[in-house]
């Protein structure tokens, strides 16, 4: 396989949280799987399963000079409403979310300062339906967003100037 050249020094992570059992929980995680499917990135570019690390993701966060956070993200919108959230944005939605690793996620990233080491960082996410349901699958309202989370991605990418390439031959940025 043909290894792209790093357009940047930058290091581009991409993380999927989220518990694949319950329902949407999983969605981020279902995201950077299918991007991982589909696409090949330039060698400053990471796609990361973290599950449900939480503050266990410290070590692996801090690398990073730039985090893309793909998750589930409850804000009392409908069921696939897509939020992308920066800056100040952050801890308010985080906290909103009243989930186990998305606080972890927050104190990973607060500890990343003691590090002098702090992504900068952007969450992309979706309005679940359903996150206590003990269940493999997404619901249909979640389902029907994946290709609208990847591609939010992918203009993340783009906009730190990452390269990547469909794995069906077609160049992409």
């Amino acid at each position: 396989m043909e290894m792209m050249t790093d357009s940047t020094n930058r290091h581009i992570m991409v993380l999927g949280v989220g518990n694949l059992l319950f329902t949407d929980e999983g969605v981020g995680i279902h995201v950077v799987q299918a991007l991982g499917d589909e696409y090949t990135f330039s060698t400053n570019v990471s796609i990361e399963d973290g599950g449900v690390l939480g503050i266990y993701l410290l070590g692996m966060i801090s690398q990073a000079d730039d985090l893309i956070v793909v998750d589930a993200i409850r804000n009392g919108g409908s069921p696939g409403t897509l939020y992308r959230l920066e800056g100040d944005a952050i801890p308010r939605r985080i906290l909103a979310k009243n989930s186990l690793h998305q606080v972890d996620l927050l104190e990973a990233l607060t500890l990343c300062q003691a590090l002098d080491k702090v992504p900068e960082t952007v969450i992309i996410g979706v309005e679940p339906q359903d996150i206590e349901t003990l269940a493999l699958e997404l619901t249909s309202p979640v389902q029907a967003r994946l290709g609208d989370l990847m591609d939010m991605t992918l203009r993340e990418l783009d906009r730190l100037g990452a390269r990547y390439s469909s794995k069906r031959g077609t160049p992409c940025a």
